[in-house]
């Protein structure tokens, strides 16, 4: 079960994760989007600061270069959640209609050249949605979180394998999903 409540105090952090996953721009590195996004207290801290410290040792034009090869053009580093476990089929559509309809039940008008299971789009989500008592928030979100999980998982993978500094920040962001799983305390007898 999601804790709720943790994950909305979380929705800076996946602001942050929004516009690390976007294309890069000069904005994309500045110091104080790192600083008002994470403590060193979070999950995610350890491996974002990584990301962080590793892509600082590039020039932007290197880094737009890398985001382009690495998350447009390798069919297995994409960041299409559902793209790599479906393909094209009529599962991977279902998907991506229930995740629509998840958007636009908590308000967020999805752009019509944008595919609901985008990674940018789904923290974008998460930082911008008001769920709080909402009585339908916790299976939307258990949803929601199911394919981001699944989906980053192989991200996660791909991007090992090509020693991705995006590596680092998938890995984090996980870590932030894990942190937002209420674990169920067996009754006693």
């Amino acid at each position: 079960m999601i804790d709720l409540d943790l994950l909305y105090e979380k929705k800076q952090i996946f602001g942050f994760f929004a516009k690390q996953f976007s294309y890069p721009d000069k904005m994309t590195f500045h110091p104080s989007v790192l600083e008002g996004s994470l403590n060193p207290s979070d999950p995610s801290y350890k491996d974002v600061k990584e990301y962080w410290d590793k892509m600082h040792t590039y020039s932007l034009d290197e880094i737009q270069e890398m985001y382009t090869y690495t998350l447009d053009f390798q069919k297995d580093a994409t960041l299409f959640m559902t793209y790599v476990k479906y393909g094209d089929s009529r599962e991977r559509g279902q998907t991506l209609a229930r995740l629509k309809v998840l958007y636009e039940m908590l308000g967020l008008v999805m752009p019509d050249s944008e595919l609901s299971d985008s990674l940018p789009l789904m923290c974008e989500f998460i930082y911008a949605a008001e769920w709080k008592g909402d009585p339908r928030a916790q299976q939307s979100f258990s949803m929601l979180l199911a394919v981001l999980e699944d989906g980053s998982y192989h991200l996660m993978k791909a991007l090992e394998k090509y020693e991705s500094p995006y590596h680092s920040l998938v890995k984090g962001m996980r870590e932030e999903f894990k942190a937002c799983i209420r674990r169920e305390v067996p009754a006693n007898d």
